[in-house]
């Protein structure tokens, strides 16, 4: 692996946060939910994913377990959010080559209205750590992967009466999502020498076919 894009998603459950209980206010697993993500852009494994709160120490575990499953030096993107500076610093010691991409909005109260995002009206890169090569600056394969768990997964539709209503339920359910992506559902983007789709986790020489989901099934005898 060598260039890796992280991001997070929001999502709810029980209720939104605005309608936690007063007995319930504070206590994790109930309201706002953030999952923290980290794709490879090559071969579009999910490499990590954690959840947790928008958080310091949410970020410094996510990132702490990112440095875990790599074997060598990588090239990292995130967006403009802050907490990624020192969580990154701490668990990869300075041995990255990381850069910020931060995107700038226009003021669109109607699309606030319909749940549709902003107009993107500038990007910054900008070199946090390492020697970033500004060409592969890029948060672009993060967030498609999480705008395919929102459209795949109504459990992250943000109108929905499908949200879960446990966390444990809502861990499952991703986890479920992430294993069919990595290992069953060939990529459109990758493509064998023979031209035959293949798999992120074939992409990244993790499998040697694509998984179906009785094996997935098989994992838990």
């Amino acid at each position: 692996m060598q260039r890796l894009e992280c991001d997070e998603i929001w999502s709810f459950v029980g209720c939104k946060e605005k309608n936690i209980p007063q007995h319930r206010i504070g206590e994790y697993g109930v309201g706002d939910v953030w999952l923290w993500t980290g794709i490879d852009a090559d071969s579009k494994l999910m490499v990590s994913y954690m959840f947790g709160m928008r958080d310091p120490d949410s970020a410094r575990d996510f990132m702490f377990d990112l440095a875990d499953r790599l074997s060598n030096r990588v090239q990292l993107t995130t967006d403009g959010l802050k907490l990624y500076l020192r969580a990154i610093a701490d668990a990869f010691e300075n041995e990255i080559d990381y850069a910020m991409l931060v995107k700038t909005y226009g003021n669109d109260f109607e699309g606030q209205k319909r749940y549709s995002p902003a107009v993107c009206s500038g990007i910054k890169k900008t070199p946090i750590c390492g020697d970033p090569d500004e060409k592969l600056v890029s948060t672009s394969y993060v967030e498609r992967q999480n705008l395919t768990l929102r459209m795949q997964n109504r459990r992250f539709t943000r109108l929905t009466n499908a949200f879960s209503k446990k966390l444990e339920n809502h861990e499952h359910a991703v986890a479920l999502h992430y294993m069919f992506y990595n290992y069953c559902r060939p990529h459109q983007t990758l493509t064998k020498s023979a031209g035959i789709k293949t798999t992120p986790a074939m992409a990244a020489g993790i499998a040697d076919h694509v998984w179906t989901v009785e094996e997935i099934i098989g994992l838990l005898d």
